[in-house]
């Protein structure tokens, strides 16, 4: 088996699939027309075909490590300084801890990430060409349309984040991006420029917005709405340094949505009925993804090999900076020896500062994974507006969040780069684990810094990374590089 592919198959079976021997990394083209043919009939069929990317973001892949974008999510956050290994456990993400697997071009976390948006990119592609024709209210198409056109815009940003230097916010960002698919054909596309990925994801995402203002209310919260969708172009503003866009439709996505209590903080994070969630991907107990679960790498409480030995910590100087009054200081153990901490039901180990803010929901590795919060929305609105210069703004926003985890908590005064690390510090503490600290630091052109921490060479193998060196960028999979005509060996990332 050569080479790798994408496919888009029949996805009335929720399903997707990822292997072959034929000779496209990429492939773009339904595998079965008639089946093809009866999903886009009706608007309810082409629902079904969008349920099944929704499917793909939990289900599980070809090994333990690639459950969706729950794993992503655990490899993002295991490339920067706040999340620690306190054990080698069963070895899982520990190439990706390593910086490693990242810089590997054949390593199949690489591989992985790569295929895992593109597909999302490939099923979008098929809904936004095909959804015109079907069957039923126009209402409902507008909102099949319109979560399409979110993914493909998400997915995108996503991948463009990660195989990709930085977007330069003076720049002219004319260095290469990644691949941009918005047909369903097998042309072969280069490599454009992160300009490139950035303006069509934009664009998917404004027309997305336009979209769900006519749309059908969507099912649920793992479905895409108004909301999730401006809180897409809010991350995706934010990466671009436009601040007051970013503090815009951050603002315009949490509206409406309440921050959660501090019971519900310590609930476990499993359960998009958590009114804080704006999107999220629901589990049930009968579709539960077993070791390829996010709460069996992350949790404090599944009975995995990996958690027995290696419960997941959180930097010792971030913690550090948590105020005793503030409720997010009940998520961790600085001492190790809290014994009302739950651990594995066969375990005995505990370590310093590890985690209890994710918890399974059932008896198995089951469990709703949160994709956006009103917390995160809160937090680039305060980033926007202070890197825009409204001091007074952004303190209110930050206010409104920070006296909601800590009644203690006085609203600050502080202005300039001073405000701006205090929200900084307040991200950290609240999206721990939620994924975004790998794109945190290669946004702002930080450097990694895991020394004089409970971070161990030993297991971390480095401490540090300086900003701006050439392994920020995962490398293109060489299954890509091999297939695709349009990216030449040259074209790899240093």
């Amino acid at each position: 088996m050569k080479n790798l592919k994408y496919k888009i198959i029949p996805v009335l079976f929720a399903t997707m699939a990822l292997g072959s021997c034929k000779k496209d990394f990429l492939e773009t083209t339904p595998t079965q027309q008639a089946d093809d043919a009866t999903v886009f009939a009706t608007t309810a069929n082409a629902m079904a075909a969008l349920n099944g990317i929704h499917r793909s973001m939990y289900r599980q892949y070809d090994a333990q490590d690639q459950g969706g974008q729950g794993s992503m999510n655990i490899n993002l956050d295991m490339l920067g300084d706040d999340l620690v290994n306190t054990a080698a456990g069963n070895g899982w993400y520990n190439s990706t801890y390593r910086w490693v697997s990242h810089r590997d071009a054949n390593s199949t976390t690489d591989k992985f990430a790569y295929k895992f948006y593109y597909q999302i990119i490939a099923n979008a592609n098929n809904i936004i060409e095909k959804i015109g024709g079907a069957e039923g209210p126009e209402a409902d198409k507008n909102l099949i349309k319109a979560e399409a056109l979110t993914y493909r815009a998400w997915a995108h940003f996503m991948v463009v984040q990660l195989y990709a230097k930085r977007y330069d916010f003076a720049g002219s960002n004319s260095q290469p991006g990644v691949p941009v698919k918005t047909k369903l054909d097998t042309e072969h596309v280069g490599r454009g420029t992160v300009e490139q990925v950035y303006t069509q994801a934009n664009a998917d995402i404004d027309e997305a917005i336009t979209l769900f203002a006519t749309a059908s209310a969507s099912p649920n919260k793992s479905h895409f709405n108004i909301k999730s969708a401006k809180g897409i172009k809010a991350r995706i503003a934010l990466t671009q340094g436009k601040w007051t866009d970013a503090a815009k439709f951050a603002s315009e996505a949490r509206t409406g949505v309440e921050l959660m209590s501090n019971v519900d903080y310590l609930a476990g994070f499993n359960s998009y009925t958590n009114p804080e969630w704006i999107w999220g991907s629901k589990q049930v107990e009968d579709q539960t993804t077993y070791f390829f679960s996010f709460f069996a790498y992350m949790s404090a409480n599944y009975n995995s090999s990996n958690l027995r030995a290696n419960p997941k910590a959180i930097n010792s100087n971030l913690y550090n900076k948590l105020s005793k009054t503030d409720v997010r200081a009940q998520l961790w153990d600085p001492t190790g020896e809290n014994k009302a901490f739950p651990i594995p039901t066969s375990a005995s180990v505990r370590a310093k500062y590890m985690n209890r803010k994710f918890l399974v929901a059932g008896a198995t590795s089951v469990g709703d994974i949160v994709n956006m919060r009103a917390a995160e929305m809160y937090l680039i609105e305060a980033e926007g507006l202070a890197r825009a210069g409204q001091y007074g703004a952004a303190q209110d926003a930050l206010y409104t969040l920070a006296k909601k985890r800590d009644d203690a908590y006085v609203k600050s005064t502080k202005t300039g780069n001073d405000l701006i690390e205090e929200i900084m510090v307040q991200r950290r503490v609240e999206l721990w684990g939620e994924g975004f600290r790998f794109t945190d630091l290669k946004r702002l052109n930080l450097p990694l810094d895991r020394s004089n921490s409970n971070h161990t060479v030993a297991l971390a193998q480095t401490l540090s990374e300086p900003a701006g060196d050439a392994r920020w960028q995962w490398l293109i999979p060489q299954d890509e590089i091999n297939a695709n005509k349009a990216i030449e060996p040259g074209d790899q990332n240093p």
